[in-house]
């Protein structure tokens, strides 16, 4: 009789590890995409205008990434299960206020604590996750977690849409509380503790690129209804754009930055993340038009427009697999570059067709042919970021993509519903289609040059030289402390 080799399995803590983090990462990654199937039904039920629904999604992303770096400082620094709990504590009370919200100004409010709790809480899991796990099984364990992550991006629509069909948006807040309240104990009492000895905090560059970002997206968001020459428009680009030159300095500059300006002097780690942020920038925004494009003209509801937009969330989730195979044959970078090549062309379908009466098998090419791009990208771009770092700077580089991920997510609602509000608008399907449709091509032609950039990448990737104190400790370099199981 055959027994199971005890090092395919996961015992014990590396079982709670793993079951906590990917919940709570599941939470995190479910509330970007879950609001965009809810905004017509926000909209309707609290008011305001074009401005105020591009924050109810950028006030999560934009904190979630100017804090993401600065939270795996602090769970290094004061330890990563109090860090996971304490960001687990926030995200869930700030999704109860969501839900709570009397007006579209304290959801926007309620939307960006959450963004805060988010990047506290993300970035330590997979550290929790790696150091509870044994070697032998961490590859299955990670495998696990990143399944669940991609679950919650491909639902998101759906689950958001169904929601608000058939109870109420506000569910898609509450959904997060009693999952929150059930994970907190089990971490306090399932997770261990562990340290990064001598890590440091960089405020500065905190506040620097915070801010920057900020003005730049404030002054994107509100162009069209203060006006592009406007005081408080030029100011929050300006000085934004200021800030974030002095962030750029400081991290040249600074003996211990949260982000290191010397990763990007080589040129695969320059080009692939920035092929991200253009990526990002393009579907993020593409997404936010859509799924009101669906509801709004197309006539679908909530729950109809998430379950028609699966084949694009969905997709990776299929093709991925084939994606990290066909990339360790030829290379990452014509994957890559396939995918988002793959990806522009799908937007760019969509600018080509959209209109009025626009039928579901009309749709459904494009959102397949966006799927597989954005699967054929997923699995091989994770490799070439890390191929292009040396070891000890590869949580560094983690986080960096994932941050400038959410900036693109950020910018490209700012910029395709900036384009979307100078040549349409809400008073027609027809000015909504007008609207929609050139914001599509700026969506698409910011992937195509993703898709370029990615075609730059070296066909080798040279890891740039590891730099002082700046790893996200390997396993044997974290102290940890044991806490007694309960029961």
């Amino acid at each position: 009789m055959n027994t199971p080799d005890p090092d395919t399995k996961l015992r014990g803590p590396a079982v709670w590890a793993l079951v906590l983090t990917a919940v709570a990462s599941f939470m995190a990654a479910l509330d970007n995409l879950v609001v965009t199937t809810a905004l017509p039904a926000i909209r309707g039920d609290l008011g305001g205008k074009l401005e105020d629904l591009e924050w109810t999604v950028n006030a999560y992303t934009l904190t979630f990434a100017v804090l993401l770096l600065f939270g795996a400082a602090l769970g290094d620094r004061f330890g990563r299960r109090r860090l996971f709990v304490t960001g687990l504590a926030i995200f869930t009370g700030a999704s109860a206020a969501a839900a709570l919200s009397p007006g579209i100004n304290e959801l926007i409010a309620a939307r960006a604590v959450q963004g805060v709790g988010a990047a506290i809480m993300m970035p330590v899991t997979l550290t929790l996750l790696t150091t509870a796990v044994p070697a032998a099984r961490r590859g299955m364990a990670l495998g696990i977690y990143g399944a669940v992550t991609g679950l919650a991006v491909a639902s998101g629509p759906l689950i958001g849409g169904s929601l608000t069909e058939h109870i109420s948006w506000q569910w898609i807040f509450w959904l997060n509380v009693p999952i929150g309240v059930a994970l907190i104990p089990l971490a306090r009492l399932r997770l261990t503790e562990s340290t990064a000895p001598g890590s440091r905090l960089d405020f500065r560059g905190t506040l620097l690129v915070s801010g920057g970002l900020f003005g730049i997206v404030y002054g994107l968001v509100n162009a069209n209804s203060e006006g592009w020459t406007s005081a408080p428009v030029l100011c929050g680009l300006v000085l934004g754009a200021v800030l974030v030159g002095g962030f750029i300095h400081h991290g040249f500059r600074h003996p211990n930055p949260m982000l290191p300006m010397r990763l990007f002097q080589n040129r695969g780690f320059l080009g692939i993340n920035m092929a991200s942020l253009l990526m990002f920038l393009g579907m993020f925004g593409s997404i936010f038009l859509l799924s009101q494009f669906f509801q709004g003209v197309a006539g679908y509801s909530p729950a109809e427009a998430g379950l028609r937009m699966l084949p694009w969330t969905g997709m990776p989730m299929i093709v991925a697999p084939f994606a990290g195979i066909l990339s360790d044959r030829i290379g990452g970078r014509p994957v890559v570059a396939a995918g988002l090549a793959f990806q522009a062309l799908g937007l760019g379908w969509f600018a080509a067709t959209l209109s009025t009466d626009m039928s579901y098998a009309t749709q459904l090419p494009p959102l397949i042919l966006s799927g597989i791009g954005m699967a054929l990208y997923f699995a091989p771009a994770a490799n070439v970021l890390m191929s292009t770092v040396a070891p000890a700077d590869q949580g560094k580089a983690s986080g960096t993509n994932n941050a400038l991920r959410e900036v693109g997510g950020s910018l490209g609602v700012a910029v395709l519903a900036s384009v979307f509000s100078a040549q349409g608008g809400y008073e027609s399907p027809q000015a909504f289609t007008d609207g929609t449709v050139p914001a599509l091509w700026i969506g698409a032609g910011a992937v195509a040059l993703a898709s370029a950039l990615a075609l730059l990448l070296p066909r080798k990737a040279r890891p740039a030289p590891a730099g002082p104190a700046l790893a996200d400790p390997a396993p044997q370099a974290v102290t940890p402390r044991k806490v007694p199981a309960a029961g």
